[in-house]
């Protein structure tokens, strides 16, 4: 379980594949403190760790987790943005997040705002998937509340912090994030689906 409140930044420095899986090796100033076996969150992707060696950690995608976000486009010096899981009893500071991305967008409009960003991202709404305005997104792992809703679009605004300490200052049109709807939404729809 993860709040969306990014901790860190990670740099990318080896990609391998080993048949379907991608090994992804990430250097970050939270290596020392990671153990094997621990999760966390890449761009909104919850990954195990698989192997420390100094200041790098090796975390491994399967097929799926491929197909489903926008790992599988890393590159050597890519930037992610990381989370380690929540400690019970800690203040959930964003919003609750399963670090099980639902599928991806791509960015559509980015809007410099005199201090603050507008994002847009659109979305293939065949799956299902909804916003409500002020209601909690996840994007590439940032818990982010939405402005502006519509079937299969949506606009969240960035505050400078964020901007600088994540790696939406590395997003461009036609930028492809990882996407992760409230859970409670999701429980709801499908809830209403269901009795229709």
């Amino acid at each position: 379980m993860f709040t969306g409140i990014i901790e860190t930044l990670g740099v990318v420095t080896n990609l391998k594949y080993e048949n379907e899986n991608l090994h992804i090796t990430v250097e970050s100033n939270i290596t020392s403190e990671l153990k094997i076996d621990q999760s966390v969150a890449h761009n909104g992707v919850c990954l195990t760790v698989v192997s420390i060696n100094n200041n790098e950690y090796t975390v491994t995608a399967i097929k799926e987790t491929l197909d489903k976000t926008n790992l599988s486009l890393l590159k050597k010096r890519d930037i992610v943005n990381l989370e380690r899981a929540m400690k019970l009893g800690d203040r959930l500071d964003g919003h609750i997040v399963q670090g099980h991305v639902d599928q991806t967008a791509i960015c559509k409009s980015i809007t410099n705002q005199n201090g603050s960003w507008f994002f847009t991202f659109s979305y293939d709404s065949a799956l299902n998937n909804i916003t409500i305005e002020k209601g909690s997104v996840t994007v590439n792992g940032v818990s982010l509340t939405v402005v502006d809703s519509k079937k299969n679009e949506f606009s969240v605004a960035i505050i400078p912090y964020t901007f600088e300490h994540t790696n939406f200052n590395k997003f461009r049109i036609d930028s492809k994030v990882n996407l992760e709807f409230d859970v409670l939404g999701k429980y709801i729809q499908k809830l209403y689906a269901l009795k229709n």
